[in-house]
């Protein structure tokens, strides 16, 4: 278990769920026509991956400026979801 942490492989899994629910949520949407905009679930879910992609690369002790560019993706993406949410989109 230690070494799932340790080697990143922890948040591969949690990657790995969050794009299973992001595939559940737009088939669920376009056979039903309810529940949350497709744009909005990727732009929301690409957010939080990016998050996760930096914190795997700090724990496998990446240069910082693959780090930083997973922090400048996750906030580009969480950007693109706010403003959709603002404008009611």
């Amino acid at each position: 278990m230690e070494d799932l942490f340790a080697s990143g492989r922890i948040v591969d899994i949690i990657i790995g769920l969050m794009a299973l629910e992001a595939i559940a949520l737009i088939a669920y949407h376009q056979s039903t026509g309810q529940g949350i905009k497709v744009p909005q679930v990727l732009s929301n879910l690409l957010a939080g991956i990016c998050l996760f992609l930096a914190l795997r690369l700090a724990i496998t002790d990446a240069h910082w400026t693959w780090i930083g560019a997973a922090l400048g993706a996750a906030l580009a993406a969480h950007l693109i979801d706010l403003t959709s949410r603002w404008r009611g989109g």
